[in-house]
């Protein structure tokens, strides 16, 4: 899997996510397998003022290479201006999100909103290309609203000059629900020759072969499934391989990838965040786990990280007991 002059491992990607891909997740995810992971999304006007806590989503680790980072926006000369500050991290491809749903970001003309304005997306992808050394590519949605433009939006895209598109194939005004339509993806694989990455309802490792058995597309994006489960990386890259899956992770196993992720946010964002910002990883790794509710419950009173890998470590002791 190549974009631009980037190669990659393999054609199974995080998606990047607000609030949720982080260092310590990106780079969890990279540890199984990952062939791409992306940063949280960054402001490019928040960049522009050196805005403290955006500066921070920047913080990379040589462990997640190659890492891709996002920025979003509607400026074109600010995106561009400010575009050497996303790759100051050693981000080797630098992607512009066109799709987020979110009331704050599509409201201020970034996002999603950008879809309703092409030539405009033909203005920002052309200014950051031509001040980036990188690869740039585009996360867009179907369209915005019923509308789906997304054939047009993806032709100014590459002709534009990015390396690189993905689409999650619902519209803005669908947020996250409904079915993403998987033949809107195979639509733009057959309008564009540049790679296409699909996005959207990628549950398992089935659902993944499915969409580029379906759609065509060059590689996939994985992204809510891999909440608490990065597993999901290493089971698709199997079952992509030969057809097989892997043995699901034991109960100790899979706490003790918790555990170390945990280590890893405490590490970085001290304990005050790190343990509050852990609480929920922890509801996504357990979901579905016996007394998992009322686990949740507990962590969420906790707020020093010895007391919380003490409880962990007595659940994982209730979880492997009632195995046996």
């Amino acid at each position: 899997m190549k974009i631009g002059n980037v190669i990659l491992q393999n054609g199974v990607f995080l998606a990047p996510m607000a609030g949720v891909t982080d260092l310590p997740f990106r780079v969890m995810c990279k540890r199984f397998g990952a062939g791409l992971v992306y940063s949280e999304m960054v402001s490019s006007k928040a960049m522009h003022f050196n805005d403290r806590k955006t500066m921070e989503l920047l913080r990379t680790s040589n462990e997640e290479e190659p890492l891709a980072v996002q920025i979003f926006g509607h400026e074109p000369d600010i995106m561009a201006d400010n575009a050497y500050k996303a790759l100051s991290t050693g981000a080797k491809i630098l992607d512009i999100n066109m799709g987020c749903p979110a009331p704050k970001v599509a409201n201020n003309g970034d996002g999603s909103s950008l879809l309703k304005s092409p030539e405009l997306i033909g203005e920002i992808v052309s200014k950051v290309k031509q001040v980036v050394s990188v690869p740039v590519t585009c996360k867009i949605r179907s369209g915005f609203d019923e509308v789906c433009n997304v054939e047009e939006i993806a032709r100014i895209i590459e002709q534009s000059g990015a390396d690189a598109i993905c689409v999650h194939p619902r519209t803005r005004t669908m947020y996250y629900s409904g079915c993403a339509d998987w033949s809107i993806i195979k639509r733009v694989k057959e309008a564009v020759s540049i790679p296409v990455i699909g996005n959207g309802d990628i549950n398992c490792a089935r659902d993944a072969a499915d969409m580029i058995n379906l759609t065509g597309c060059d590689a996939v994006m994985i992204g809510r499934s891999a909440r608490g489960n990065p597993f999901i990386f290493a089971e698709t890259l199997q079952y992509l391989k030969d057809g097989t899956l892997p043995e699901k992770p034991s109960v100790s196993d899979k706490m003790s990838v918790l555990k170390e992720h945990i280590d890893m946010l405490v590490e970085l964002k001290g304990e005050y965040i790190g343990v509050r910002e852990a609480r929920k990883h922890i509801a996504w790794y357990i979901k579905n786990l016996k007394d998992s509710a009322a686990m949740r419950s507990k962590v969420c009173t906790i707020g020093s990280y010895d007391v919380l890998m003490s409880e962990l470590d007595k659940y994982t002791e209730m979880l492997v007991n009632s195995v046996e």
